[in-house]
């Protein structure tokens, strides 16, 4: 391209315009590390805009392209999605049996979370199994399901002699045996509440199961006011957190192994294991680490299997009594080491307490066995992070998170924890007025879908809470709530837990650790708002698809920039929605309730 010789710029104004350029350069700059910082602390570039008057235009659009004008949306094109393969009835994207190959067998760390490159995400609706039917409604649920819905023999076979569940017709049935619960489960638990009274009087609320079986002793706790989280991996077992949810039962999929599990510190007042096969003396004993790390203090630990009553029980264990002698006395050891105390024992149960002395953890040292983890180490932190050969005693900044000074149930439920304090922007009083808000919009939500609230619904998913303001005013509806905090917010799990409700931490980038068709109903608030500069909404969408039933609803709470958008994909996945104001009538703000349809695959026809 050539130049005239008027066009070529002079030398004196090339310096007069050096100002300018750089002064913008500067400002793009500064604009960029706010931006990130916006991101960083979870804000949307919606809450931006409002606040400046500046209209965002679509995603998709150049810098250039942005406006200050009329409110825009997000306007995506029409897309259908197919149908998965048939063998990808209960696919689990990040715990995938056909990808286990590419990892290692060390501490069976094959079975922890390893989700498929971008590349390789499927694009298509996860087909239900040949003869799917409605899953039978809670309560009933609890003891029965149908055989088509979970259609796996394995554990039916393999523990028939231990009452487990066995099948009958269509359907399979849950007698409530176990390994260690030959009496059933009713009477192991009655055992228990007597070994820990505070099972029985709101003092012990959450509690974690692990190595869960078809989750019968968590189901037999939700009667006992105890809500508890079951955790399996996905491994010859086969579905066993597949056949808890399908009862009704709160599980998640998980293994002990290398990485921390996806809880807060402090959260469960009780933790369980049932000759779960883990090995607790191993690997100086690092996943007793992790059980103390996820206790609240005060909470307790309760073993029955090997080697507790090995002097009775160890014919059947394939060991010899002086194997199992030295087992339980190396157990001891470690766990006196890590500040737990013996509390009581009866039979093939015994329990321990963390201990709430600070004497006990003053004497841990960086040379002590275990040694003291430093200050770096966050406690909370539990997405994708590595588990540790040291223990983090209960920080002094918090009087009231022992179990003897948190408020029983269900008192605690309407209590600011002690611990809001440490999410940023928080307080009593933002917790107050969160409850207040929640109250308005569960209100609001059974009116636009009365199904909530009925038998119709019993799994339930808050994709994106803050302290559980939609779970808690659903208590005393016959649901139970799964509260997810993202991994790249604000960690207020810890006072979801507080509370006495359940969760996990999760980044909605990746598929959720749990099968295809396990909750009723996902609820989310702002979802995208929030993530969409990190999470395409396309792959969201569909990993709802995949986790929700068939006839299952979900309630999507967004701003209007975005719903026309979601609306569109949905309707590509086969849900029906329909469009509603929100309690204040904002225009800004709408909800979309959608139920998705029920179809059988097409592999599946004949």
């Amino acid at each position: 391209m050539k130049y005239s010789k008027e066009a070529k710029p002079e030398r004196q104004a090339g310096r007069s315009r050096a100002v300018p350029v750089a002064l913008l350069f500067v400002v793009l700059c500064a604009f960029s590390f706010y931006l990130g910082g916006i991101y960083s602390t979870g804000r949307s570039l919606l809450d931006v805009a409002a606040g400046t008057g500046i209209q965002l235009q679509p995603l998709a659009a150049s810098a250039a392209e942005i406006k200050v004008s009329s409110p825009a949306v997000v306007r995506t094109k029409a897309v259908v999605f197919d149908e998965c393969p048939a063998d990808y009835q209960d696919y689990t994207p990040c715990t995938d049996p056909k990808r286990w190959r590419k990892y290692g067998n060390y501490r069976l760390s094959f079975m922890e979370r390893h989700c498929p490159p971008p590349a390789e995400r499927k694009e298509c609706l996860v087909p239900p199994p040949p003869g799917y039917k409605a899953p039978i409604r809670w309560p009933k649920s609890k003891d029965q399901c149908w055989y088509r819905n979970v259609p796996y023999d394995w554990i039916s076979s393999q523990k028939s002699n231990q009452h487990w569940l066995r099948k009958d017709g269509d359907r399979f049935f849950f007698p409530g045996g176990g390994t260690m619960f030959p009496n059933g489960v009713g009477a192991y638990a009655d055992l228990m509440a007597e070994l820990i009274p505070g099972m029985r009087d709101g003092t012990v609320r959450t509690a974690l199961d692990t190595g869960c079986g078809v989750a019968s002793w968590g189901g037999d706790l939700l009667g006992r006011g105890i809500m508890t989280l079951s955790l399996a991996p996905r491994d010859n077992h086969e579905a066993q957190v597949q056949f808890a949810l399908e009862r009704g039962i709160p599980a998640i999929l998980g293994i002990i192994s290398t990485q921390r599990l996806p809880f807060p510190s402090g959260a469960f007042d009780m933790a369980h294991c049932s000759r779960c096969l883990i090995p607790w003396t191993e690997f100086g004993g690092l996943y007793l680490l992790e059980v103390h790390r996820v206790l609240r203090p005060g909470g307790f630990w309760a073993l029955s299997g090997p080697p507790v009553n090995y002097e009775n029980r160890w014919h059947g264990w394939n060991t010899t009594a002086t194997a199992q002698k030295a087992d339980l006395d190396r157990l001891k050891r470690m766990l006196a080491a890590m500040c737990f105390k013996p509390y009581s024992k009866k039979g093939d149960i015994a329990v321990w307490q963390k201990s709430t002395d600070t004497a006990c953890y003053d004497k841990l040292t960086p040379v002590s066995s275990p040694v003291k983890c430093d200050d770096s180490v966050d406690p909370d932190s539990a997405w994708y992070v590595p588990m540790r050969s040291c223990l983090t005693p209960p920080s002094p900044r918090y009087k009231k998170l022992g179990l003897d000074s948190t408020p029983k149930w269900p008192q605690r439920l309407a209590v600011a924890p002690e611990r809001i304090s440490a999410v940023p922007g928080s307080s009593a009083a933002a917790f107050k007025n969160d409850d207040s808000k929640w109250k308005l919009r569960v209100k609001h939500y059974k009116a636009l879908l009365p199904a909530l609230g009925s038998d119709k619904i019993r799994n339930v998913m808050d994709m994106n809470t803050v302290y559980g303001g939609f779970a808690a005013n659903l208590i005393k509806d016959p649901v139970w709530v799964m509260n997810v905090v993202s991994s790249y917010g604000p960690n207020s799990l810890g006072v979801v837990y507080d509370r006495g409700l359940i969760g996990a931490n999760h980044d909605w980038c990746e598929a959720f650790s749990t099968y295809p068709r396990t909750y009723d109903l996902l609820h989310l608030d702002g979802l995208f708002t929030a993530e969409s500069h990190r999470c395409e909404m396309k792959f969201v969408l569909l990993e709802m698809d995949r986790i929700l039933r068939p006839t299952g609803y979900a309630i999507i709470r967004e701003s209007s920039y975005f719903l026309d958008s979601i609306a569109t994909i949905v309707k590509g996945m086969r849900w029906s929605c329909e469009k509603h104001d929100t309690e204040y009538k904002a225009d800004k703000e709408k909800i979309l309730v959608c139920q998705k349809k029920f179809w059988s695959g097409k592999h599946n026809q004949h």
